[in-house]
């Protein structure tokens, strides 16, 4: 059984992976766990520790961090060191630009149809969203359209609804296809 590890900052994270991981690995013989600190500066103190500590055989990680205002490359590459600090073979380090509510704006008919308003499918077609990593602050456009959104249980409703081909944010696509090299790293030197 091969097992993917996922050190996330934030619940919301977990929130919305649960319902997407399965759909990114559709394998029966792939297992998830979900670690989940309480904000990235206590994800980049902890996670190298916990990578560590795990004994589990067969097991990839995977690093996600929103990027904030931070430099992408710059948060990737630390969240690379400590990773590499671990001693853990097989990780990945995905950063979600800007933040996770990217990925979630990259499918408006997800958004829609979590929130049973057909009306913001409309969304997709508009300039703004076409990239939706390139926004500066992608909670506060949801909340433009769903003044009560909140973050967990967005991820939760949206990400049952998240179609992997239709999204449109590179950094939820680069995830994606992180995880599914990752999985299969793990198929090639499992023991």
């Amino acid at each position: 059984m091969r097992h993917l590890v996922f050190l996330l900052e934030e619940p919301s994270a977990r929130d919305l992976l649960e319902h997407v991981v399965p759909r990114i690995v559709p394998a029966p013989d792939v297992s998830a766990s979900y670690l989940v600190f309480e904000g990235k500066s206590d994800l980049e103190k902890g996670m190298t520790t916990k990578m560590r500590a795990w004994r589990r055989p067969n097991s990839g990680f995977v690093v996600l961090r929103d990027q904030d205002a931070g430099d992408c490359r710059k948060v990737r590459q630390k969240l690379f060191d400590l990773a590499e600090a671990s001693q853990q073979a097989l990780f990945t380090v995905r950063v979600a630009c800007r933040e996770l509510e990217s990925w979630i704006l990259g499918d408006w008919t997800a958004v829609a149809r979590a929130f049973d308003k057909p009306a913001l499918e409309a969304q997709s077609r508009k300039a703004t969203y076409k990239n939706p990593d390139l926004l500066s602050n992608p909670v506060e456009e949801l909340r433009k359209h769903i003044p009560t959104y909140q973050k967990r249980d967005g991820a939760r409703r949206v990400g049952a609804h998240l179609d992997l081909a239709r999204n449109c944010s590179p950094s939820f696509r680069a995830f994606c296809t992180g995880v599914q090299k990752l999985v299969n790293a793990i198929g090639t030197t499992a023991s």
